[in-house]
């Protein structure tokens, strides 16, 4: 088989990496992918994930099997439609279904039509009307700007004035290029990440993961796209994750269905422990990113192989590793999430027990690896504990020279809690 992956991250590294552990496929194209896939063997072509055209005389020139598309941005402008319209097999849900992640607003009508917990909410267009609200409800208090914000669109607002700033930036000085906002309860509890390959009214669950979003150890400075994550998470009891599958997953997923917008793909729920059980803090339409830098390894079956029997409506034999921990720890540029410098010469690619899944990278003139991004590459290992699985990946940071980079160094430590 040749496979083609869309997307040029840390995540799209991941699905191609272990696609391409098939014996049954020969070659695994990744659309842009990055430099640092090449390392892996993986096949990076120069095709923007927006130029549909392209891709899809690509996937039909080149006898592509089927398609795996990566990124949310690329799900949200209609990417799945366009090559299931070309009679081309794509895993991903098309735009209509993607609307779970691609707005806010729509995922919360799911959730309150389905009765899935989540927090309570309402949405804004109006600026004023917020600022009311918001000052009715008190700090601390969540707003979501309603769409896709690469990871910069929600902000937990410690004060009811940080809270009206965000409001300002989203709906009066088009920050983000939205018009509506969602105004959350703030909910406390332990949060963690389950995701399911999803086929129509037919579902498949993956390990519990748990992702790392603020940028600094013990969850200071801003939100990012993820620092690191680890799977499974030991400490949720198997019953917390028995109670979401049954009031989260499988009511949105026959939801969808009935909406006349089945879904077809990685389904993400973020979910958070409160007192009243298992809420839902945000859907996304794709793998995660750190997530899938460890959950894939986990997967003991032919992924490749798996993911074509879904397609293809056959079921799938889903196997995984019962035990040990596989943990991540992203490497980011300086300053990231703000600006940030490019061009920094990154250490050699680790071998042995550690994979180095490559996501803001480009190669200079003397073909050496230099960061391109606000995060750089993962370091990622599995092993018997949480404890053993930490010392592996911060021993082995510890030895590099990441001079213009830096981490968290708590990466999985709430399991120790």
């Amino acid at each position: 088989m040749k496979l083609l992956v869309i997307g040029s991250g840390g995540r799209e590294h991941a699905i191609a990496k272990k696609l391409l552990d098939s014996p049954e496929v020969t070659t695994v194209y990744a659309a842009p992918g990055n430099a640092g896939m090449r390392r892996d063997g993986i096949d990076t072509i120069s095709i923007a994930i927006s130029q549909h055209d392209e891709l899809i005389h690509f996937a039909k020139s080149n006898e592509i099997i089927y398609t795996f598309v990566g990124p949310d941005d690329a799900l949200a402008a209609g990417i799945v439609d366009a090559f299931e319209f070309a009679g081309l097999p794509v895993f991903g849900p098309t735009q209509a279904a993607a609307e779970l992640e691609w707005s806010k607003d729509y995922a919360k009508y799911i959730m309150n039509k389905y009765d899935i917990p989540t927090a309570d909410h309402k949405t804004f267009s109006d600026f004023d009307a917020a600022v009311t609200y918001i000052e009715a409800k008190g700090a601390p208090i969540v707003i979501k700007a309603d769409g896709l914000a690469l990871g910069k669109g929600v902000v937990v607002a410690e004060t009811v004035v940080d809270a009206i700033d965000f409001t300002r930036d989203v709906l009066t000085n088009n920050k983000f290029g939205k018009s509506r906002v969602i105004v959350e309860e703030f909910l406390v509890g332990e949060e963690f990440s389950l995701f399911a390959f999803v086929k129509g009214d037919r579902f498949y669950m993956m390990p519990t993961a748990q992702d790392h979003k603020r940028a600094y150890d013990n969850d200071k400075g801003p939100n990012t796209g993820g620092m690191g994550a680890y799977s499974p998470v030991p400490h949720i009891a198997q019953s917390v994750v028995d109670t979401a599958i049954e009031t989260i997953i499988r009511p949105v997923v026959a939801g969808m269905v009935k909406e006349g917008r089945p879904y077809t793909g990685i389904l993400y729920a973020g979910l958070i422990i409160t007192a009243d059980g298992p809420k839902v803090i945000e859907f996304n339409a794709r793998f995660g990113d750190p997530e899938t830098q460890v959950i894939l390894p986990r997967l003991t079956s032919d992924f490749a192989v798996n993911m074509l029997d879904l397609l293809s409506d056959k079921v799938p034999s889903f196997t995984w590793l019962t035990s040990g921990v596989t943990l991540g720890v992203v490497v980011a540029a300086t300053g990231y999430p703000g600006d940030y410098e490019k061009g920094v010469a990154l250490p050699e690619k680790t071998t042995g027990d550690i994979t180095t899944y490559y996501a803001g990278v480009v190669e200079n003139d003397a073909l050496t690896l230099v960061t391109n991004g606000g995060r750089v590459y993962l370091l990622e290992t599995t092993a018997d504990t949480v404890s053993s699985a930490q010392d592996i990946i911060y021993q082995t940071l510890a030895a590099q020279d990441t001079t213009g980079l830096f981490y968290r160094t708590d990466i999985g430590d709430k399991a120790h809690v």
